[in-house]
């Protein structure tokens, strides 16, 4: 068998990793808008204001993050929020039908759950300074 080389990932600075627990925060903060407010959870994730800006940092930083523990991450922070914009399209497009909408709304309590627990797995991953899978 041959040997399996372990991947070398550089150790990020301490303020990268600071943006990054402020973009988990932020994607926190528009789920618990959602939570709290009149607005859905998901309706909050993908078009509320702290999800819009979290995603915005992690463009901006991305090319920051190359190479470190925290690439992994800003990946998964981006995948998750426009999972969660297409899927939520998905499901609006449902609703216009009758037949839709029950499937719509089983589909938004599905990406409910997703989006919470993709934030929590991921913060909880960066806690730890561990990776995220592809």
């Amino acid at each position: 068998m041959p040997d399996l080389e372990l991947e070398h990932v550089a150790d990020p600075p301490d303020s990268l990793v600071t943006v990054t627990h402020l973009i988990y925060a932020l994607h926190t903060a528009a789920i618990v808008t959602g939570l709290l407010g009149s607005a859905t959870i998901v309706g909050s994730f993908v078009a509320g204001l702290p999800s819009i800006a979290a995603v915005i940092i992690n463009y901006m930083k991305r090319s920051d993050t190359q190479g470190t523990v925290l690439e992994s991450h800003f990946r998964w922070q981006i995948r998750t929020f426009w999972y969660a914009v297409l899927w939520s399209l998905i499901a609006i497009l449902l609703m216009v039908t009758i037949i839709g909408i029950p499937v719509a709304l089983l589909l938004f309590v599905g990406l409910t759950c997703w989006v919470i627990y993709r934030v929590a797995r991921g913060w909880l991953a960066l806690i730890d300074r561990r990776t995220m899978p592809e």
